[in-house]
């Protein structure tokens, strides 16, 4: 359809605009430029055409005296000689006209009896054969009639006419009115037109040329800001790809240095920071490699002797009935430690997978409603342990998704192990939902709840906002970490929302279909309440100081 072809230009040409500096620089420098032309272009214009009028309406003017002055000399002249008799103004008539004619270049003159003249004996009204009556305005007579020591000026327009008599259109002309004493007839009116087509069309051209050069002007300025914006902005584009390279990985990319001016200090200045940057990446690089390696052989040795002392405490841990009071009570500690040494070397060898980018999904169909049903019935003892109640709300998410299932589980068990945490024995709520492009599962708890600084960092490894804070469950402060960076395996997002005093909720966002990004997580955050009324009132000590004073880690 032309809209669609209309707008995908349009589109197409606002990206251009955007992309391009040196398209930006060249159009504003072209239309301010043109701005400014045209501004001293019409000044000018308005100056010259001015000026033109203004010569050309004093020629007249003088012009039009030494007429009038010539036509009341003849009439004076004859006033001696001619009586009243009609014969006599009438030879007065004809020699009247011919001899203003000389005195003029007026195109068409016309000599007419005043209206309210009272003397009997008159002279005919004389026009040239083409004078246009239409262009005498009654206010012109008038003002010949009354002011008759000053000649009277009025603008008109003027039918152009061809050869064959035909109007071909209009052109400006001038109108000089004057009032003339004749001997024994009164007061008469002499009016003359003047053609200023000739002066318009010298106007005409003098703008054109004026109009030409100023076009010329500006495609000039706009082929020097051209050359001088491209050799600018060439080696500044240059400058923006070899940084996009060098984000992209290859260290070795440089600018090449030309010449002493400033883009050539410029590039010496980003190859010297490139170095700089290549020579601390690559230490970095190198240093992340050992401790990656440090880790995980630390962790494979530490894998035979800690299976050794797991089987040294479980057989103490067996034979804790036959101990004293303290040695079963040590026997027991021994045992939870252990196990928790497992949970933290198990945790530091799946880190050094992700740091070390050797991790690799092993997908299947999953019904991700059904696998969050199961992940919430393995932590039910744990809820019902501290009095929180986990309920399910799924209104989607039922069918089956390409996933890591082991994975999604871990994240699961993550979050609903930190839920039951630090929910202050407060419903849970697990909702599951899905749209066109993702699947969301979030889990909220209405516990102590972190502010804005603690929810920044709360995926980072270690971490714990109150490190003296009683843990009932347990845990190895890298769970989350793992959390998200299995989330980003799946090209899904691991997002947190919480608030003091109100709760937290964490929520996990997969694509349906990794090849089709996610538009749109189908679950809010927060989700919408759906446990209003059936909460316990909070007390407000707990309110004040946060639940027990700790947040969560």
């Amino acid at each position: 359809m032309p809209w669609l072809s209309w707008r995908l230009a349009l589109r197409r040409a606002r990206r251009t605009w955007r992309r391009s500096l040196q398209l930006r620089t060249i159009a504003l420098t072209v239309v301010l430029s043109g701005v400014a032309i045209g501004i001293i272009g019409g000044t000018m214009a308005m100056s010259i055409g001015g000026q033109l009028y203004e010569t050309r309406r004093a020629q007249i003017l003088a012009e039009a005296e030494r007429a009038v002055l010539q036509g009341q000399n003849v009439l004076d002249e004859a006033a001696t000689t001619v009586g009243e008799g009609a014969d006599e103004l009438n030879v007065l008539q004809n020699s009247l006209l011919p001899s203003i004619g000389s005195a003029a270049t007026a195109r068409d003159i016309a000599i007419l009896r005043a209206p309210d003249s009272q003397t009997p004996t008159t002279l005919q009204d004389t026009t040239t054969s083409e004078f246009p009556q239409s262009v005498l305005s009654d206010a012109l007579r008038q003002t010949v009639r009354t002011d008759t020591e000053q000649l009277s000026l009025q603008p008109v327009r003027l039918e152009r006419l061809s050869s064959a008599g035909i109007v071909e259109g209009t052109e400006p002309g001038l109108v000089v009115g004057a009032s003339l004493q004749v001997p024994t007839a009164g007061q008469y009116e002499l009016y003359l037109v003047y053609d200023l087509g000739e002066t318009q069309r010298t106007l005409d051209f003098l703008l054109q040329i004026l109009f030409v050069g100023s076009i010329a002007l500006i495609a000039l300025i706009g082929g020097v800001v051209f050359v001088v914006t491209r050799t600018v902005v060439g080696p500044v584009r240059e400058a923006a790809r070899t940084s996009e390279k060098l984000a992209a990985g290859e260290l070795e990319e440089r600018l090449p240095e030309r010449g002493e001016d400033v883009l050539s200090t410029l590039a010496r200045s980003f190859n010297r920071m490139a170095d700089s940057l290549q020579r601390q990446i690559t230490q970095l690089a190198d240093l992340s490699r050992v401790q990656q390696r440090f880790v995980s052989d630390v962790s494979h040795e530490l894998r035979t002797p800690l299976t050794t002392i797991r089987l040294a405490g479980d057989v103490l841990y067996d034979q804790r009935d036959d101990y004293p009071p303290a040695t079963a009570r040590t026997a027991e500690l021994l045992k939870t430690q252990i196990e928790r040494f497992e949970l933290l070397l198990a945790d530091l060898l799946e880190i050094s997978r992700f740091d070390a980018r050797a991790v690799e999904l092993e997908t299947e169909p999953t019904n991700l409603a059904n696998l969050t049903e199961e992940a919430i019935e393995t932590v039910q003892p744990l809820a019902d342990g501290v009095g929180s109640e986990l309920r399910l709300v799924a209104p989607g998410g039922h069918m089956a998704v390409e996933v890591d299932g082991r994975r999604i589980r871990r994240i699961l068990r993550n979050l609903l192990g930190n839920a039951i945490e630090h929910g202050e024995g407060r419903p849970i709520v697990v909702t599951v939902d899905s749209n066109q492009t993702a699947v969301a599962i979030a889990v909220r708890d209405y516990g102590i709840g972190m502010t804005p600084e603690q929810a920044e960092r709360v995926f980072d490894r270690f971490w714990r906002a109150d490190p003296s804070r009683r843990r009932s469950i347990g845990g190895t402060g890298l769970g989350l970490a793992i959390s998200l960076e299995d989330a980003n395996l799946h090209d899904g997002r691991l997002d947190v929302w919480s608030e003091p005093g109100v709760g937290t909720c964490f929520r996990l966002t997969l694509p349906r279909d990794r090849r089709v990004p996610i538009r749109l997580s189908p679950v809010e955050l927060p989700p919408a309440e759906v446990l209003d009324g059936l909460l316990p009132p909070r007390d407000p000590a707990d309110e004040r100081m946060g639940g027990d004073g700790d947040a969560r880690p």
